[in-house]
C-alpha cells in the first residue's frame, strides 16, 4: 500500500544525525526496553540465588525470600504503602482481574453495583463485562471532550449497591490523569472501595495510595523499565481493611489472594525498577515533558490542521497524541516505518476500527482514523525527537498532496456541507 501512495519505505541514503540509530522506538506506553541496572539487580536470581522463596526449610529459599521482601519495600516506598500491603501477580491484568472479580466476589453481600468509566484499559472494561454476564450491575461513566470523568457524572451514579469504583489513574492513549484524589475521597466518603489502573502513572508521576485515598491498586513492570511478566496489587490493609477472594487457588501464598510459586527474579527486577524511578522521577518528567512540548511545537509549526487529543494540564509527561487531520493514520505509519509509535486505529483482520479511546472523547472516525501516539521515554533523546518530527511533517505534507479532500478544504469548501454520491 505505502508504495501505491508513493512513500518509500527503504532508508533514505541521507546520513543519520549524530546519536541517532534506527529504528527508533517512541512507543513506551505500550511497553518499555528494560533498563540495564534492572538486568543487573535480576541476573543473581537467575543463577545463584535460584530458590523457591517459599522454601522455609533451607538457605536456598530463606535468600529467594529475602530478594522478594526487598522488592515489596521498594514498591511500598513508591507509592506510599507497607510492604505487607503489596501482594505479586504476572502483570497488571491480572491484577485488575484479582481486584475487580476479587472484591465483586467478597462483597457481594453487600451490594452488586461497579463504576468504571468508558476509557479505561481492557483489562477492566472485559472483567466489567463478564461480571455482568454473572448478574453484576456494571455503569460505565462516559468522559469529556478532554477526556476526564465529570465528578458530578461519579455521584450519581454511585447508590446504596455501589461496593467498587474503578478509574484507572493516567490513560494509556491519550496521557490524560484523573482527578484520582477526589475520586477516591467521594467513595470514602461513600464507604465504597477504589480501585485504580495505575499501571501508566506509578512511576512517572507522584502517586501516594493514603492522600490518594486508593483502596486497590494495580501496576505493572514492564511500563517502568523493568521485565515483561511481572506486576504487582496493592491492597489497604487498615481504614479500610480491604479483602479480596483470590481468583487462582492452590497453597494460599500472597497472604492468601494469590496463589502460585513467585516469579523471584521478575519481581526482584520491579523492585529495582520502582526504586530507580522514586530516586529520577522528577528529573525525568520534567526532561520528558520538555522534550514532548519541543514535538509538539514542531508539528503544530509545520502543519495545519493538527490537534491534540486529551486535557494537556491533566497529562502524562512523555505521551503526545496528535490527529494529522486529512491523512490517514495507516498511511502515516507505513510512511514512518523506522519509528515505533502506535495509531489511533487498530488493524483488525478486515476492517479498520477507531480507536475507542478516541471515540470516547466524541472525535468523528476521520480525526479518530489521523491520530498517532508518541510515548517518549528514559532512553529517548532530543536527536531522536528532531529525526521523528522531521521525517512526520514530510510524510504527513506527501499524503495530503494526495488528499483530494486537504485540497478542498484549503481551498475553502465545507465538506459537512457536500452531499457524496454512492456508486
Amino acid at each position: 500500500m505505502a508504495e501505491t501512495l508513493g512513500i518509500s519505505v527503504t532508508q533514505s541514503n541521507k546520513p543519520l544525525p549524530e546519536g541517532v540509530k534506527l529504528p527508533i522506538y517512541m512507543d513506551n506506553h505500550a511497553t518499555t526496553p528494560l533498563d540495564p541496572r534492572v538486568l543487573e539487580a535480576m541476573m543473581p536470581y537467575f543463577t545463584g540465588i535460584f530458590g523457591n522463596a517459599a522454601s522455609r526449610n533451607h538457605s536456598f529459599g530463606w535468600e529467594a525470600e529475602q530478594g522478594v521482601e526487598k522488592a515489596r519495600e521498594q514498591i511500598a516506598k513508591l507509592i506510599g504503602a507497607t510492604a505487607k500491603e503489596i501482594i505479586f501477580t504476572s502483570g497488571a491484568t491480572e491484577s485488575t482481574n484479582l481486584a475487580i472479580k476479587g472484591v465483586a466476589e467478597m462483597y457481594k453481600e453487600r451490594g452488586n453495583h461497579i463504576i468504571t468509566q468508558m476509557t479505561e484499559h481492557k483489562a477492566t472494561l472485559d472483567t466489567c463485562k463478564k461480571l455482568e454476564k454473572q448478574g453484576y450491575r456494571v455503569t460505565y461513566l462516559p468522559v469529556q471532550a478532554d477526556g476526564l470523568i465529570d465528578i458530578e457524572d461519579l455521584k450519581r451514579a454511585m447508590d446504596d449497591k455501589t461496593i467498587l469504583v474503578s478509574i484507572m489513574y493516567a490513560n494509556n492513549e491519550i496521557g490524560v490523569i484523573q482527578p484520582i484524589q477526589e475520586i477516591g475521597k467521594l467513595c470514602h466518603e461513600k464507604g465504597i472501595l477504589f480501585h485504580t489502573d495505575a499501571v501508566q502513572a506509578v512511576g512517572k508521576i507522584p502517586v501516594n495510595v493514603i492522600t490518594d485515598n486508593i483502596d486497590i491498586l494495580s501496576l505493572s513492570g514492564h511500563k517502568i523499565y523493568g521485565p515483561k511478566g511481572v506486576g504487582a496489587l496493592y491492597v489497604r490493609r487498615r481504614n479500610p481493611r480491604v479483602q479480596i477472594s483470590e481468583q487462582i487457588n492452590g497453597g494460599g501464598h500472597e497472604r492468601g489472594m494469590r496463589s502460585g510459586t513467585l516469579n523471584v527474579p521478575g519481581i526482584v527486577g520491579l523492585g529495582k525498577a520502582c526504586e530507580i524511578c522514586g530516586e529520577e522521577m522528577a528529573a525525568e518528567a520534567a526532561r520528558e515533558i520538555e522534550l514532548r512540548d519541543y514535538l509538539k511545537n514542531k508539528l503544530e509549526t509545520a502543519l495545519d490542521y493538527t490537534q491534540v487529543n486529551g486535557n494537556l494540564d491533566h497529562h502524562l509527561p512523555g505521551n503526545l497524541n496528535m490527529s494529522f487531520i486529512y491523512v490517514e493514520g495507516e498511511s502515516l505509519l507505513m510512511g514512518i516505518n523506522d519509528i515505533a509509535v502506535s495509531s489511533g486505529s487498530a488493524c483488525t483482520s478486515a476492517t479498520l476500527e477507531p480507536s475507542y479511546v478516541l471515540k470516547a472523547l466524541g472525535l468523528g472516525d476521520d480525526v479518530a482514523h489521523s491520530s498517532i501516539r508518541f510515548g517518549l521515554g528514559r532512553f529517548n533523546t532530543k536527536a531522536e525527537v528532531d529525526y521523528v518530527s522531521d521525517k512526520i511533517i514530510s510524510v504527513v505534507q506527501h499524503l495530503r498532496e494526495l488528499s483530494p479532500l486537504y485540497e478542498m478544504v484549503k481551498e475553502g469548501i465545507d465538506l459537512s456541507k457536500i452531499e457524496w454520491a454512492a456508486h
